[in-house]
């Protein structure tokens, strides 16, 4: 049958870390934002691609993650969430895709929403918040590469696996179905991350564009210089034309 809740097998193991965590007053969030060690697992992200396949109403895998496939989805949750969501006291339900209101808003677009954000901030410069978005702009610059260099390995990995079926007739029909839908997990989550850096560039150009308006400095200058170069890697790295769902039908292990 088809796995259709989106949730990783280790949601047991977080929900009784957020317990642990909630009882000993303690922070998931260790050194530069990440979650500490102690609460990472292998398939932390995993939900990802599932998440990316059952909104699209496609398949979703019972094949294993290769390690490919899984180092995939855990660079594309950090250009999937919002940028102004990373450091959160409950960043572990977040990390693993617990909640369903939290997934359900991660495909929610609204390109004011990050100038509101900024707004908000307790900064005690108009500088402190043309800073912020330059970092962010920024941040984003640097996780694109190794994520699509990433996503190019497993999209080679994926023709191959296809290619590799039609010469395997012992291969039956199941197996087929659960790497077809891997495939079409693969493509969404590549898709998913493509929708979101174009989602954030806008969100970026809207912060900036009213920035530059109510509240003008020099900064403007560096920060539309960092959004430009974004979205020309943004640009040079579309790399599925737009989402591919996988063959539907029943599927057992």
């Amino acid at each position: 049958m088809w796995l259709r809740s989106g949730r990783p097998c280790e949601a047991r193991f977080a929900l009784g870390g957020v317990g642990l965590l909630l009882l000993s007053g303690c922070n998931s969030i260790g050194d530069f934002g990440r979650l500490q060690g102690a609460i990472v697992t292998d398939n932390i992200h995993a939900w990802v691609g599932q998440e990316a396949a059952i909104h699209a109403g496609a398949p979703v895998s019972l094949d294993h993650l290769t390690d490919e496939e899984r180092t995939l989805r855990d660079l594309a949750f950090p250009l999937i969430e919002p940028p102004y969501d990373r450091i959160r006291w409950d960043a572990i339900v977040f990390e693993y895709g617990l909640k369903p209101e939290v997934r359900a808003a991660l495909w929610v677009a609204d390109p004011a929403a990050y100038y509101h954000v900024l707004q908000e901030a307790n900064y005690r410069s108009t500088a402190g918040r043309y800073n912020r978005l330059i970092d962010d702009i920024r941040n984003d610059t640097v996780r694109l590469a190794p994520f699509f260099d990433a996503a190019r390995r497993v999209v080679e990995l994926d023709r191959r696996r296809l290619l590799a079926m039609d010469h395997l007739p012992d291969v039956g029909p199941a197996a087929r179905l659960n790497a077809k839908a891997r495939v079409g997990e693969n493509n969404l989550t590549i898709a998913w991350v493509q929708n979101s850096l174009a989602q954030r560039c806008a969100g970026y150009r809207f912060a900036l564009d009213h920035m530059v308006v109510a509240e003008p400095e020099n900064f403007a200058a560096q920060a539309d210089v960092a959004l430009t170069r974004l979205q020309q890697q943004l640009a040079m790295n579309q790399l599925v034309p737009g989402p591919r769902i996988a063959s539907r039908g029943p599927i057992t292990k």
